[in-house]
């Protein structure tokens, strides 16, 4: 089923009811309204605290969008991209493309200029819809763009050069498009995080989107009564695709802008949401908060929470165990996934597994996994190699890219470039990205088993392991520490914290700073290496 037909059929069958809620806790106190005029607020406004749609409306909107397209001309596997900030135009925008037969490209909103060209020529894109934060962005490569680029201010004060995204929507009719789309049409490109260099562009069918949605579901046990609070942005395939588990259930959703500790707890207890997903930086920022005491839980009503999960990126065991002494009655699930696997269950620990935390867990619904060696041969467990995966999920191609395609998809197995290794009970525990890989004195060190380590110290809020280039060893493993804030750490405490680590993994270098993630919640390890391992050249060449 295209994953458009589960928007049409909650329409059918819930239209008067909430499917989205905006929820902006950036708006000061007095413009906030009050629950009765939450019906009154025009669903357009962006000037509310709280804005909310049915599933009438969203669909509604959909049609308009794919009918405005339609009418300039757009057909058939065109590619329209989305650049804009999470809110509550961004699903019906996405919608309404696929409903026009096209595909639908988001855009990571932290893109430079020089990114977002690159991605939108990549792409072969002609259609972008843009919010206000983009306007200087977009003016920078205005000149480059394809010939004929349509462009779409989702916006005040539209610039002359775009098209007025509220005026030509509401000129187009909200009747559902007349195109077939199938299960087999190509659906969505999304971007790598582009942590190894330019992003990659990754093509997904529609059968992916829809399966996806339905194992969301089926992982979690979502249910029409389920309320799932998203916070991450809406490019990426994490949010999306765990979004996808209301739109399967035709269950209420709430859109976040923004992700402090306390506007999360409130958004969870004043929208009564039963379901979050959170980066590690988020859970670590709630338990920092509530450590000093400057939140309190009995000052929120949580006790309809039943599910928080955690993905894109490896989950320190310590991490869980903090959270589940603050919320004992909480189920916990590890998401593992890619963009090139329709995003995150491809593998996932499970609500019954949370004795295994610090696996990823065991293959998810309708996927295969399995762990390689070099010469793409099973390695027995307990050994580490390199995870592959297989199921409905796997994306069609790296688009205009057949030999970085035909490097990671072989045989309908896709190669992640994550190290793994599988216990005896059969569950995958992630060892660390192939190029993190740290090689020092011949030995391999992978910095998620340190980084995971470290973690356990109570006075650390986060921490990143690299390596740092040594003329004797090779390399030699750094961690960039950073404290609780409120708290002091030596590098002499460091290193007796670590006299349980094996000599060769114990860090060699302890810098103090703030890590550095991405958008996605993702270490930058690339970035935290052009900072120090720059630094350490310099060094070195001072010393010799």
């Amino acid at each position: 089923m295209p994953i458009t037909d589960l928007l049409e059929r909650n329409n059918k069958l819930y239209g008067d009811e909430v499917a989205l809620v905006e929820i902006n806790p950036e708006i000061r106190e007095e413009q906030r309204v009050t629950w009765k005029e939450y019906e009154l607020i025009q669903p357009t406004s962006p000037s509310f605290y709280r804005r909310q749609i049915t599933w009438a409306v969203f669909d509604e909107k959909a049609n308009r969008v794919a009918n405005m397209l339609l009418e300039q001309g757009i057909s058939r596997g065109q590619k329209c991209a989305v650049l804009m900030m999470n809110c509550l135009e961004w699903l019906p925008i996405y919608f309404g493309i696929l409903k026009a037969g096209a595909v639908a490209v988001p855009l990571n909103f932290r893109f430079t200029s020089d990114e977002i060209d690159y991605c939108l020529k990549l792409a072969d894109v002609d259609v972008l819809f843009y919010g206000p934060e983009f306007i200087g962005r977009i003016e920078d490569i205005a000149g480059h763009l394809k010939k004929n680029t349509l462009l779409y201010f989702v916006g005040d004060s539209c610039p002359s050069y775009a098209q007025d995204y509220y005026r030509q929507v509401s000129n187009s009719s909200s009747c559902a498009p007349r195109i077939l789309i199938e299960d087999t049409d190509d659906a969505a490109i999304y971007f790598s995080s582009g942590t190894t260099g330019f992003p990659k562009a990754i093509l997904l069918k529609h059968l992916a989107l829809s399966q996806s949605a339905r194992m969301e579901a089926k992982h979690h046990q979502t249910t029409k009564q389920d309320n799932f609070l998203c916070i991450p942005p809406l490019y990426h395939t994490g949010a999306k695709m765990h979004w996808f588990g209301s739109l399967y259930t035709g269950s209420r959703a709430v859109i976040l802008k923004g992700n402090s500790p306390k506007s999360i707890l409130q958004s969870v207890s004043n929208e009564g949401c039963t379901i979050v997903w959170l980066l590690v930086p988020w859970a670590q920022d709630i338990l920092a908060a509530l450590d000093r005491g400057e939140l309190k839980i009995e000052d929120f009503h949580l006790s309809q929470w039943r599910l928080m999960h955690i993905g894109a990126q490896p989950v320190p065991p310590s991490l869980i165990k903090r959270w589940l002494e603050y919320f004992p009655n909480h189920k916990y699930d590890t998401n593992y996934g890619l963009s090139e696997s329709t995003g995150p269950g491809c593998v996932h620990l499970g609500l019954e597994n949370v004795h295994k935390v610090g696996a990823i867990g065991v293959p998810g619904f309708g996927w295969k996994a399995k762990i390689v060696d070099e010469k793409d041969q099973p390695v027995v467990p307990g050994e580490v190699g390199e995870l592959c995966v297989k199921g409905p999920g796997v994306m069609v191609e790296y688009y205009n890219d057949p030999a970085a395609t035909a490097e990671t998809l072989k045989e309908g197995w896709l190669h992640t470039g994550d190290m793994a290794r599988q216990d005896e009970d059969g569950f995958i525990f992630l060892v660390d990205r192939k190029k993190d890989v740290i090689i020092s004195g011949g030995e391999n060190l992978y910095p998620v088993q340190i980084e995971a380590f470290l973690a356990a110290n109570s006075k650390i809020h986060d921490v990143a392991v690299i390596g740092l280039p040594d003329k004797r060893l090779g390399e030699i493993p750094a961690a960039i520490i950073q404290v609780k804030e409120g708290s002091d750490l030596t590098e002499e405490e460091v290193n007796q914290f670590c006299v349980d680590l094996p000599r060769y993994k114990r860090p060699r270098k302890i810098i103090f700073a703030n890590v550095i993630r991405n958008a996605t919640g993702k270490i930058d390890k690339p970035k935290l290496r052009e900072i120090y391992c720059g630094e350490r050249l310099v060094e070195k060449q001072n010393q010799s």
